[in-house]
């Protein structure tokens, strides 16, 4: 009998280890329910009196009268915890026994792992500027940092994704950062931070728009149009090259702080690539500067201008056509801004291109040929200009010479021709007796003097009459030099009469 009663005790030891019950593993989110199950012995389920424990304390009594807010046994058995908090995790043990019967037989172990987020995603770019949307805006070429964190329990991992697509970064207890140093825009767009916890799975995400700004890297370009009418014009402004589009304003210079009403050169700022405002006469002013300004919200700033000057037409107030032949009138306007418009009149009427008026305009020079000149085209023709500041005339007077009146005018050129002539020749004539005119001239000089020179070696008739010199070291004569007066006329005359009256004498 005792080795049978062994025998079964051997055996019951034996099916209670085999039988050894299993962990079971459940995953529970912070701030929801959570239920953890109990397996039923095969027995009466009905008779069954259920109790939980955790960590070898009981948490949890089926018959309790004071009831846990959060805990509670469900009839099956199975624990019920209601707003799951971290310290609801740990291995909990479910108990049964009959009912009346004074053991409990654990029933189920449950190992519970409360996770918490991720939550509270938060991205930070810096330096970056808001914008009333929410997104975000940095200046090209800048270094910008991309910084991605969140709350979770436990671990998490962190992906930043950049138009969908991952992109580097490092993470570090929630924590993800990377940088671009020289950021360009086609690194605009949409940033993604991902977030998963490593327990749950459970992923969070946020979005965040960047873009890149840059100023246009040209100054604006200030130009203008012809309006509807000769009194009116646009003024344009253009500043390409931005992002966004930048802030342009057209004004006066000297009257920044002048708003007109109607059309005029002040408006007001607008977000353009491109701004045109028409203005007339009535608002504008010879020498006066208009400028157009643009500004950036990178904080770029530049500006075009010009000077406003009214028509000054140039060119020949006279011109003499001969009849029957051809005559261009020309008249030069480069000094009006905005450009004028120039057109030839005769008696106020615009003249028209024609067989017999032709006109042409080529570098700002307009002309006005008239073929086969007649009297009745002699008369004022006018070379008129206008832009909205005003407009002003050049009167040429054109005087047609009939082939009868034409005449005396050969004759006078013929005979103007002829006095050059002759005084060509005379002057020929003179040039060539040139030394003959010097000679006589000397001769006729009533005191010029003559000045003989006598070489001692050649002559030795005048030996004796010229007194010689000593002689120099080099032993060589030396030439003696006599002058002699030619008397003049009167002295001439005297001698004569001084001859005869001596002769006489004798």
């Amino acid at each position: 009998m005792r080795i049978i009663t062994t025998a079964f005790y051997l055996l019951l030891i034996s099916y209670e280890t085999v039988t050894e019950v299993q962990v079971q593993y459940v995953i529970g989110e912070k701030g929801e329910n959570a239920t953890l199950q109990c397996n039923q012995p095969s027995v009466n389920a009905s008779a069954l009196v259920y109790q939980w424990k955790k960590h070898g304390a009981v948490v949890a009594f089926q018959k309790s009268s004071v009831p846990s807010n959060r805990l509670s046994i469900l009839n099956n058995g199975s624990l019920k915890i209601s707003v799951l908090q971290y310290i609801d995790g740990g291995q909990y043990e479910c108990e049964s026994q009959t009912a009346g019967a004074g053991s409990w037989q654990t029933s189920s172990k449950v190992q519970l792992q409360v996770a918490g987020g991720p939550t509270n995603v938060v991205i930070d770019i810096t330096p970056a500027t808001a914008l009333r949307n929410g997104t975000l805006y940095v200046k090209k070429d800048s270094a910008v940092s991309f910084n991605c964190s969140s709350e979770s329990q436990p671990a998490q991992n962190l992906t930043w994704l950049f138009e969908d697509s991952a992109s580097d970064g490092a993470v570090d207890k929630g924590f993800i950062a990377f940088s671009r140093s020289n950021i360009q825009p086609s690194d605009q767009g949409i940033y993604t931070c991902l977030a998963q916890n490593t327990l749950s799975k459970r992923t969070e995400k946020k979005n965040q728009e960047l873009l890149v700004y840059y100023a246009p890297e040209r100054h604006p370009e200030c130009s203008w149009e012809p309006g509807n009418g000769p009194s009116d014009f646009v003024f344009i402004c253009t500043w390409y090259g931005g992002y966004p589009a930048p802030t342009l304003k057209w004004r006066e210079v000297l009257k920044p702080s002048v708003i007109a009403k109607g059309p005029t050169v002040n408006s007001t700022p607008q977000e353009t690539e491109h701004l045109e405002v028409h203005v007339n006469r009535l608002i504008l002013e010879d020498r006066e500067e208009v400028k157009c300004s643009g500004s950036h919200v990178t904080g770029a700033q530049s500006s075009c201008s010009f000077t406003l000057r009214i028509p000054y037409p140039l060119g020949d107030p006279m011109v003499t056509a001969l009849e029957g032949t051809s005559i261009t009138l020309s008249c030069n306007e480069i000094n009006s801004l905005p450009p004028a418009k120039t057109v030839w009149k005769r008696n106020n009427t615009v003249i028209n291109s024609t067989s017999k008026y032709i006109t042409s305009e080529n570098n700002l020079t307009y002309t006005l040929t008239i073929v086969n000149v007649t009297k009745d085209d002699e008369g004022i023709l006018t070379c008129y200009s206008e832009n909205p500041l005003g407009a002003r005339k050049l009167e040429v007077y054109l005087t047609v010479k009939t082939t009868a009146s034409n005449g005396g005018v050969v004759v006078g050129i013929f005979v103007s021709i002829l006095i050059i002539m002759i005084g060509i020749v005379v002057g020929v004539t003179v040039y060539s007796k040139r030394d003959r005119i010097c000679i006589g001239s000397s001769l006729s000089d009533d005191r010029g003097d003559v000045i003989s020179l006598v070489d001692s070696d050649e002559e030795e008739i005048f030996h004796d009459a010229v007194p010689r010199l000593p002689p120099l070291t080099n032993g060589h004569a030396t030439t003696l030099v006599e002058i002699h007066r030619i008397p003049s006329n009167e002295e001439a005359a005297d001698s004569s009469e001084y001859t005869d009256q001596t002769e006489g004498e004798q």
